[in-house]
Parts: C-alpha cells; structure tokens; sequence
C-alpha cells in the first residue's frame, strides 16, 4: 500500500495536499463540492484580531497566465471565525491550519494567543507577505530582522506549531527563509503571490481599483519551484511549496524541488475539484513509478 502521510513539526498529515488560504475560505464555502475529508489540510483565510473590511472594488482582474487579486485579507474576525468556522470544521477529519494576519506584531500575537486555546487548531500559519494591505503583512516579510522578531514573537506566545508565509518580492528568497527559522519558526511556506498590475486601455485606468495586486497562477509556477528549491535547501525545517500547482504532476515537482507539502490556490477558483485532482494525481504518480513512500521523493533533484 502506498504510503502517503507525511509530517511538519509533529503534525501527521494524511497526505501533503491543501489549499492556498484566501482561496477555499473556511472549507464551508468548498465543502459541497470536495471531500474536506480527503485532503491532508483545510487552510483557512487570514483571520486577524477585529473584522477587516478589505479593499475597495474591483478587486480580481483575470491575466494571461494567472490572476490579479487585492482584496486585502477581508475577514470577520477571531471571534466569528472560533464561533462559526472552527465548530464547522470539527465534523471533518482533516488538519486545520488557520492562516493569521495582522497590521502589527501586536495585533498577530493577539490571534496566537486566542487560537492557542483552539483544539481543533493543529497549526499556524503567519502571513507576513501579502501585498494587498497597507500595514504590516508584506512590511515584516520583506525585511529580514523584522520577519525573524516577528516569529520570535508569535512563538513566544502560542503552544502551536507556526508556518511563516513568505513573500517571493525580496532578492534573497534563502536569506528570509533562514531569518524565519533562526525566529524559530517550525515550517515556512512560499510562495506567496507576486505584485503586479494590470491597465484596461479601454477605459484607461487600473483594472484594480487598488492599481496593483497579488499575481497567483500557472504563469509564476517555475518562479515558485526555484524558490522553493533555494529556501528549502537554506533550512533545516519543513517547506510547504505553492504557486501555480494545477495538477498531481505540479505537486510531485514542488516535492522533488524540496517541498514536504503543497497547497492548491488559484486553481480552485477555475476548478473547485482541483484540490482532491492533485491528491489523485499524486498516487497515480506514485503508483506508475513503484514507489511505496512519498517522502521518498522529497528533495530528490537535490
């Protein structure tokens, strides 16, 4: 029998596939269509201290390759989230990673401390790399020493494991990866979108009314494999790879670059069986090529 579990920080995982957070919401929003049962994780949408209204419309323009989005990690807050999206969750057996956002290292260790309480959290992730919000986010993932105090900070102040999302629009991809874990992070994931713009020449202005958004897509796909390859080959911790993967095939690619793991994003917005397709995929995979474990395959292009 093919042997797909893989583990990050202590955490088992029935096999290496979730979804990007913001793209799925909480799992409810997905959950007549795929088996949340059948992923290794539900990741959920940035959940910060106090509802965030986000930012203004239009907010997703589709790009050759890929997509724009800013919406600027609109969420109802902790209190909502712990009182409607966690009890939903509990039916279902699969990991819950809750994706924390915030517009100041204050405000990220508020959410910490309240989801320590959680049982039904299994891990943080820390999102310090959008670049849709003004404040805070991709500010502390773009600076090293304040992406490492930042980590130092929420690690002091929560029993869960954190991820730390990093953000591809830096020089040294290596160089923040290494920061994230010498703040003690227990896994990073990356990568994050790319900013870029898009101009409707029709009626000559932004397409987003925020000028600039998050590129996510097939187009930054070979981006985030070599960045998943140098950050992976920079720390000792897990690395959970993301950014364009479609298919089974894309995931087994992240793997082999180095990642433990995989997250789905864009793709469930074009296909909302993407998810349970690349598990599928993966043991399709895995089956054609005789081989018994996945963690075989982990870094295996070394």
């Amino acid at each position: 029998m093919i042997k797909t579990e893989v583990t990050i920080a202590g955490v088992t995982f029935k096999n290496p596939v979730m979804e990007g957070s913001g793209t799925f919401g909480s799992g409810m929003e997905y959950s007549e269509f795929v088996d949340l049962n059948r992923l290794g994780a539900v990741v959920t949408k940035g959940v910060a201290n106090v509802p965030w209204p986000g930012n203004p419309t239009p907010r997703v323009c589709e790009v050759y390759g890929g997509m724009l989005n800013a919406i600027g990690l609109q969420n109802p807050g902790i209190e909502v989230f712990c009182e409607r999206d966690l009890p939903f969750l509990e039916q279902f057996d699969t990991r819950v990673i809750v994706n924390v956002c915030g517009r100041s290292v204050s405000d990220y260790v508020e959410v910490a401390e309240r989801l320590s309480e959680e049982k039904r959290v299994d891990m943080l992730e820390i999102n310090v790399s959008c670049p849709n919000v003004k404040e805070g986010a991709i500010a502390f993932g773009t600076d090293k020493a304040c992406l490492e105090n930042i980590t130092k900070e929420i690690k002091a102040h929560t029993r869960k494991p954190v991820i730390m999302k990093l953000t591809p629009n830096v020089t040294d991809i290596a160089e923040m990866a290494r920061a994230a874990e010498s703040g003690g992070a227990d896994a990073i994931s990356l990568i994050n979108t790319i900013t870029g713009m898009k101009i409707d020449i029709e009626r000559r202005r932004f397409a987003l009314a925020n000028k600039t958004g998050g590129m996510s897509g097939p187009a930054i796909k070979p981006i985030a494999v070599r960045m998943v390859y140098q950050a992976s080959h920079a720390v000792k911790i897990p690395v959970i790879g993301m950014g364009g993967i479609a298919t089974g095939e894309d995931a087994i690619e992240f793997m082999m670059a180095g990642a433990t793991a995989v997250s789905v994003g864009m793709m469930n917005f074009v296909n909302p069986y993407a998810t349970v397709e690349c598990a599928y995929g993966i043991e399709d995979y895995l089956t054609r090529h005789g081989i018994e474990d996945i963690n075989e395959i982990i870094g295996c292009v070394g």
